[in-house]
């Protein structure tokens, strides 16, 4: 059976990269469970479908031609035979994704595909990260943790990553987490769920707390 290290957090909190550079020292796949969410709103989008159409949007999920890359070191989304790795992170759909997100049919069909990924995976264990892994998709994953930062903090590296002004990410990641939290709770550790705050260390730091959380301090 796979094992799973599932990664929850706020916007911002670094989730991607730490979980990818985890992955990379365990030898495990790297599952962005967010990246299905954005390639569902990109397809939806080209389908010109109207992003609050409950029933259109659940329409599309049994023939959603989805595929990841589990690879850490290789990104690479499609859709069907489009490659949309660099489309999915576009402005366009980081402002729509929440629709997609909040919608009550999707979660389940996603839930039960992101699952689906991780049981197939062809590595000895998969880092999932994302909103609801240590609570929805995998509450009994092998190791559980919260990876969050002060709001600030996670403001400045979310504008460092995308040249934003700070007032304009700041905008956007209170817009995403308050939308997203209207679904799922991802700012408050369930029981049993570790808490890893990297407000105040670093990148290799945060990466070395969670390879210690996942092997039991023997990384």
């Amino acid at each position: 059976m796979t094992r799973v290290i599932a990664i929850d957090g706020p916007a911002g909190s670094g989730k991607s990269s730490v979980s990818r550079e985890v992955a990379r020292r365990l030898g495990f796949g790297f599952l962005d469970t967010g990246a299905a969410y954005r390639a569902l709103t990109w397809w939806a989008l080209d389908s010109e479908l109207d992003l609050h159409d409950h029933d259109a949007i659940a329409a599309l999920l049994p023939d959603f031609p989805y595929s990841i890359s589990l690879d850490p070191d290789l990104e690479r989304v499609r859709v069907g035979e489009v490659e949309v790795t660099d489309a999915i992170r576009d402005p366009r759909i980081s402002l729509n994704v929440s629709a997609i997100a909040t919608n009550p049919r999707v979660r389940p069909w996603m839930r039960d595909f992101t699952r689906s990924l991780a049981d197939h995976a062809e590595y000895p264990g998969v880092v999932a990260e994302g909103r609801d892994m240590t609570t929805v998709v995998f509450p009994d994953a092998d190791t559980r943790i919260l990876l969050t930062a002060r709001e600030e903090v996670r403001i400045a590296r979310r504008a460092g990553e995308t040249d934003a002004a700070a007032d304009v990410t700041a905008q956007s990641i209170s817009d995403r987490d308050a939308k997203d939290s209207s679904v799922v709770d991802f700012t408050t550790a369930a029981p049993g769920v570790a808490v890893i705050d990297s407000s105040d260390i670093g990148f290799d730091e945060t990466v070395d707390a969670v390879v210690g959380l996942c092997t039991g301090g023997n990384a």
